[in-house]
């Protein structure tokens, strides 16, 4: 297991002209990509969003070296269609792809492509290393969808010796771990780098989607032992599985240093929603709301991308964007060309990044979660979610990011103005081909729902 880790003008024109050309080489060759993806991490967690109590220098470095953003949000406050999203670059809900219910005979639907699919035509080797959960069967497994290679489980499993866990270079099958050290936070950031080593002589796209730090709480006694400090046995577990998680990005970002690749790398980093507070200790404040709501806490989310010499670095960047902006801006950044039919939702966000278009990414942002909504204008929002009124309720973000002042009541007009947009993308989307989770509880006013949802 892995833990630790003149002579004359004429001379000086020469090297002016070599170094031009290494410019323009480097210039026209294509990125690699490495997308990472943490799951149920909450607004308040790593280093670069506040936080103090863990150490999170590796992960917390993609924002140092490039953008973060503070109004980064996911199309979904659960895992399955959040992924959906994420790789499609469209709204889930415009395929029916709206719960984590149905995971085992359903998936993400065959007709839509994924980032991969799109990377595969531009020349790109493609894997994916971490926790699926886009389908249990065969045609919905990452082999189908554009990836060379998968090792990861298909959707959530423990840590310590995970179940529906598969590794595409001895099997498509899947397979029992029987190592009792085995670890998978930690064997994604061995197995990943040990991929890019193999396939770094051509363009490469890795999809790194941890499961950390989802339920269950599991650590191996190496990082609790980093945590003796923190008494809560909850709180110390979450810790060291944060630990173990930037430990294994560092071996990644290592690896990409130590084969040239950073300045030719686009690096991002998000998480796939709200933190589920209760369970794990995660942390959504100041916002409100949790996994499976759409206020905030559900659906705004650390969200930070590097690309050194084409993003400026610490830059910090105010306007809202979503996670479906990352397939049109990775497959633009590759050389290709987003096509009309492909119908996506999301944006290019690199001319935004660098200034080259000033105007926001998004007039207005969309989510449904069953019978939960929410509609962002500007920097208005409606929305219904779980232990509000049950009434739309309106919230003015720019100077409420807590979602605390209800300002439907006194501002009639803009309510009626969100709530025909709404209506407008609802008649689009199609109908949910599952049910939606049934560990999602309807609650009280005032309370949340379950928020240990897959």
């Amino acid at each position: 297991m892995i833990r630790r880790f003149f002579s004359g003008v004429f001379v000086g024109a020469a090297c002016l002209i070599g170094l031009a050309s290494i410019h323009l080489d480097a210039a026209e060759s294509k990125p690699n990509v490495l997308l990472i993806l943490s799951d149920d991490v909450g607004w308040a967690e790593y280093g670069f969003q506040g936080a103090r109590d863990i150490p999170t220098p590796h992960i917390d470095s993609i924002a140092a070296s490039g953008v973060k953003f503070t109004q980064g949000y996911v199309s979904c406050p659960v895992c399955s269609p959040t992924r959906a999203g994420l790789m499609t670059g469209r709204y889930q809900t415009r395929f029916g792809h709206e719960s984590n219910s149905g995971m085992k005979k359903l998936g993400l639907d065959v007709n839509e492509k994924t980032i991969a699919d799109r990377l595969k035509p531009l020349g790109y080797s493609t894997c994916a290393a971490g926790k699926w959960h886009l389908g249990e069967v065969a045609k919905y497994h990452p082999l189908k969808r554009g990836f060379d290679e998968f090792y990861g489980t298909l959707a959530n499993t423990s840590y310590f010796h995970p179940t529906l866990f598969v590794d595409t270079r001895q099997s498509p099958k899947v397979m029992e771990i029987e190592d009792d050290q085995f670890y998978t936070t930690e064997q994604y950031g061995i197995r990943v780098p040990d991929w890019i080593e193999k396939h770094h002589e051509q363009p490469w796209f890795v999809y790194l989607p941890f499961n950390a730090q989802h339920n269950p709480l599991e650590a191996p006694q190496f990082y609790l032992d980093r945590f003796q400090h923190i008494s809560d046995k909850k709180r110390r577990t979450f810790a060291a599985m944060m630990s173990a998680m930037d430990d294994s990005v560092g071996r990644v970002l290592n690896k990409i240093r130590e084969l040239g690749q950073e300045e030719n790398t686009l690096i991002i980093f998000l998480s796939d929603n709200g933190g589920p507070s209760k369970s794990t200790t995660s942390s959504n404040l100041p916002l409100r709301g949790v996994k499976a709501t759409t206020w905030e806490g559900g659906i705004r989310v650390p969200f930070c991308m590097q690309w050194k010499g084409h993003l400026p670095a610490g830059k910090v960047y105010q306007q809202p964007v979503i996670q479906l902006d990352l397939l049109p801006t990775i497959v633009t950044a590759a050389g290709g060309k987003i096509e009309p039919e492909w119908k996506v939702d999301g944006v290019d966000l690199v001319p935004y990044l660098t200034g080259q278009n000033t105007g926001q990414p998004h007039e207005s942002l969309f989510w449904r979660y069953g019978e939960q909504w929410a509609v962002r204008h500007g920097n208005h929002k409606l929305v219904v979610a779980e232990g509000g009124s049950e009434q739309p309720e309106l919230y003015d973000l720019a100077n409420d990011i807590g979602e605390k002042q209800d300002l439907a009541a006194e501002d009639p007009k803009k309510v009626k103005e969100l709530r025909k947009l709404y209506d407008a993308w609802n008649k689009e989307q199609a109908a949910p081909n599952a049910p939606i989770d049934p560990k999602i509880t309807k609650g009280k006013k005032g309370s949340v729902p379950n928020d240990t949802t897959d």
